[in-house]
């Protein structure tokens, strides 16, 4: 004689409003899957549209406007290297330069600037504190007439100096902000044992603040590359010679204003100018995102 096994319990509220819940997380995330995907791919197609464009003739690239291209014309990169007063490599190396001067000069100015504002105390610091902060709403093109008679008057036009020299002066407020805040998020304990074992505020800062504000300090670096690497006015105001050029001044010489516009070769150099820039983010994403997850923690 069998026996008939035990009939299934019915499932009890509590697990069927579980079971709807996580049905409806499911679909949650795949519809915010679906929009950011659809998101992102309207935000790639300018990009996906020059490298296109970088490929086809110049006479038919504002009329076809599809991502494959009609005609294939590949010679615009090798065209477009050499089709300045100078090779194309000239402006690389002329940015990279800049751009890693300007790196460097930032890193150490606004980390002392701002270890002074995070870890010490002096008369008026709140006051200089509040007056930095504030030159992050003066418009930068205030400043242009003055700093330029300034620097004619120390024969620094045509060269890199007034590009260079600011970053060494600690005059960006954003990054000593930046680094103010995520300096403030270490404990003060540092400090005293620093103290307790014989250093000074410069060894502090070099021995224990500095090694511990690296996602800080990759930050400044990144966005400093990119702003710099993208920089227009500045360099079009100070640069004369074209040996001194950086890439967003010579991309400007691929346009005409006559209407003989090389716009292929510029599509093409235009995306060779990028790989740096991505290169460069890509290697310090990580860092990009902790050093601004954990700035303004307390």
């Amino acid at each position: 004689m069998s026996i008939a096994p035990p009939a299934a319990a019915p499932p009890q509220p509590d697990e069927d409003h579980h079971l709807e819940r996580a049905s409806r997380s499911r679909r949650s995330r795949f519809t915010r899957h679906v929009l950011l995907c659809l998101v992102g791919a309207v935000m790639m197609y300018p990009l996906l549209w020059m490298v296109s464009s970088s490929l086809k003739p110049s006479r038919i690239i504002f009329t076809d406007l599809s991502l494959w291209p009609a005609e294939w014309e590949p010679g615009n990169y090798p065209d477009g290297w050499f089709a300045l007063e100078q090779p194309f490599s000239v402006y690389l190396v002329n940015s990279l330069v800049i751009v890693v001067l300007s790196i460097l000069g930032n890193l150490i100015s606004c980390s002392l600037a701002a270890y002074g504002f995070a870890r010490l105390k002096f008369t008026g610091r709140k006051l200089f504190f509040a007056l930095m902060l504030g030159t992050m709403m003066l418009p930068g093109h205030v400043l242009l007439v003055p700093q330029y008679i300034v620097f004619a008057k120390l024969d620094w036009i045509n060269t890199y100096y007034p590009l260079l020299v600011p970053n060494f002066l600690a005059t960006n407020a954003f990054y000593i902000f930046l680094m103010v805040q995520f300096m403030r998020s270490l404990p003060r304990e540092l400090d005293e044992a620093a103290r307790i074992d014989g250093c000074g505020p410069f060894r502090t800062f070099w021995s224990v603040i500095m090694p511990l504000c690296m996602p800080a300090f990759a930050t400044t670096a990144i966005f400093t590359f990119i702003s710099v690497w993208n920089e227009f006015f500045g360099p079009l105001i100070y640069l004369t010679d074209s040996e001194l050029y950086t890439v967003p001044l010579a991309l400007r010489q691929f346009v005409d204003s006559e209407g003989q516009s090389q716009w292929g070769q510029m599509f093409a150099m235009s995306f060779l100018s990028l790989a740096p820039v991505i290169g460069f983010f890509i290697a310090g994403q990580k860092y990009l995102v902790k050093g601004i997850a954990t700035t303004g923690l307390k």
